[in-house]
């Protein structure tokens, strides 16, 4: 069949010409016999699957070149055999008797699996996302969405949605918002990229990333073609000398909260930070991550709202609604919006208009900002209950960081290492866990730093300690099973 050819009964058809094809141009006197296995094939193998309506065999044996009757007889065949089924004047369907060879899919999700609780940082409680009220928004913007706004958005975002967003930003933030250089995004990770595409369209090759940091920052500046160079980090934030020294005109950061080592960058230190991007016309871009979550004052507002010029601005729901979402938000400066925004349309033409629209609504009520204090709640008492645990089970530990977010740093004595072995330990135990140095480009700097009690220097053990989607029973009986595994294997 050629590719101008109509597919007669549509709905998977044309997969029936492109098997039966070569079976076709077989000799006449075994013609028969290959078709028939070529279409059995197609269907023991999955490429035909049931339900599929077949073309009539009138319509397969034109396409076909070949006589009506030799697709008769393997429609008859095979329908005895069960692979196929027919009834009187509805057509031939591939049946459903056969178990297809084709394999499941498979689910390549970030998960840790097996253990009995799991301390990994990075996600929240998923348990608190707020399914009714997200519910009654959907059916609210189904129900009221313009047709024309099913089209393709504004790459930038929906209007309404940029308009909430800049409100929230600002209020909570103290962000300098215009809606006008607001995109949404998928999440951070994608703004993150578009910006290294357009630090690469700017002739930059290199951006400076905090160590101990995320280790994705690199990863996806490296997506887009740009160089990741690590900087150490100390009690005040990144380390300016190390800055000056690097050359890189750009540099991420997380400011309110600095992951992983939780402190949150002095006065002083972000001061300097715009004096330095100021000083070589570059740019920070600001990783808020979770800086709605302070818990012993309000939240240090962003370093954008001092320098909008020079800071672009990241956040997303990943951590207060749920990452599954996919919805973040950058914020640019004024020069660099043309070219970001271009690149976000290139990329996927807009973020989806329905999704936009829900979470719009949903700012608009104050659903999120419900949502914002339910999970503060939460997230509080899991990270005092997770110090008490640690107080209890392993005394002489150090929690450092500010009282925020959804991980702690602890280091322990130097009775409970070596690193590895205790790692080791408490994994077997069913603890999932990770080190420090998991986060690090250089440990030697890492351990050098003053930001997480003593250094571990291969005696101790500093682990970065996720509690935000653990439930507060299990924040107990986790710690207490590390602290038997060490304990035990000692005895």
């Amino acid at each position: 069949m050629t590719s101008s050819q109509a597919v007669p009964d549509g709905s998977g058809a044309s997969a029936a010409w492109e098997l039966l094809v070569p079976a076709a141009s077989a000799p006449a006197r075994t013609r028969g016999r290959s078709l028939q296995a070529a279409l059995r094939e197609a269907v023991r193998s999955g490429r035909l699957a049931p339900g599929t309506r077949l073309p009539s065999s009138r319509d397969l044996a034109a396409d076909l070149g070949v006589s009506r009757g030799l697709i008769t007889e393997a429609y008859e065949q095979l329908t005895a055999e069960g692979y196929l089924r027919s009834g009187r004047g509805a057509g031939t369907w591939v049946g459903g008797a056969v178990r297809a060879a084709r394999p499941p899919a498979r689910d390549l999700a970030p998960r840790s699996p097996g253990a009995r609780v799991d301390f990994v940082s990075g996600t929240p409680d998923l348990a608190l996302f707020p399914r009714s009220a997200w519910a009654a928004a959907q059916r609210h913007v189904l129900a009221e969405l313009p047709h024309h706004e099913l089209g393709y958005p504004d790459p930038r975002g929906l209007p309404r949605l940029r308009t909430a967003l800049a409100e929230l930003l600002a209020r909570r933030r103290g962000v300098v918002a215009d809606p006008e250089r607001l995109v949404i995004v998928s999440g951070v990770a994608q703004a993150t990229t578009l910006l290294g595409f357009a630090l690469r369209a700017r002739g930059m090759r290199t951006v400076g990333v905090e160590d101990p940091g995320s280790p994705q920052h690199g990863t996806l500046y490296a997506s887009a073609g740009v160089g990741a160079v690590p900087l150490p980090v100390d009690g005040e934030g990144v380390d300016m000398a190390s800055l000056r020294a690097s050359g890189v005109r750009a540099v991420t950061t997380t400011p309110a909260h600095q992951f992983p080592t939780g402190i949150a960058y002095s006065a002083r230190r972000r001061a300097q930070l715009l004096d330095w991007a100021r000083s070589v016309d570059g740019i920070v871009l600001e990783d808020d991550y979770d800086g709605d979550f302070r818990y012993d004052r309000a939240p240090v507002g962003a370093l954008q709202g001092l320098d909008p010029e020079h800071v672009a601005y990241a956040g997303s729901v990943s951590k207060s609604l749920a990452p599954g979402l996919r919805l973040g938000w950058l914020l640019v400066p004024e020069s660099w919006a043309e070219e970001v925004v271009e690149r976000k349309r290139t990329m996927d033409l807009g973020h989806p208009a329905v999704d936009q629209a829900v979470f719009a609504r949903f700012l608009e009520r104050g659903d999120y900002d419900r949502q914002l204090r339910r999970c503060q709640r939460a997230y509080r008492e899991r990270r005092d209950a997770l110090v008490a645990a640690l107080r209890e089970h392993f005394p002489g530990s150090e929690v450092s960081g500010i009282a925020a977010g959804l991980h702690v740093i602890v280091a322990l004595p130097e009775r409970y290492g070596p690193r590895d072995r205790f790692l080791a330990r408490v994994a077997a135990a069913g603890v999932a866990v990770r080190a420090l140095r998991e986060y690090t480009y250089d440990e030697a700097a890492v351990n050098a730093g003053d930001f997480a009690g003593s250094g571990d220097g291969g005696k101790g053990v500093r682990l970065v300690m996720g509690y935000a989607h653990v439930p507060r029973t299990r924040i107990g009986e986790g710690v207490r099973l590390m602290a038997e595994a060490v304990t035990a294997a000692d005895g």
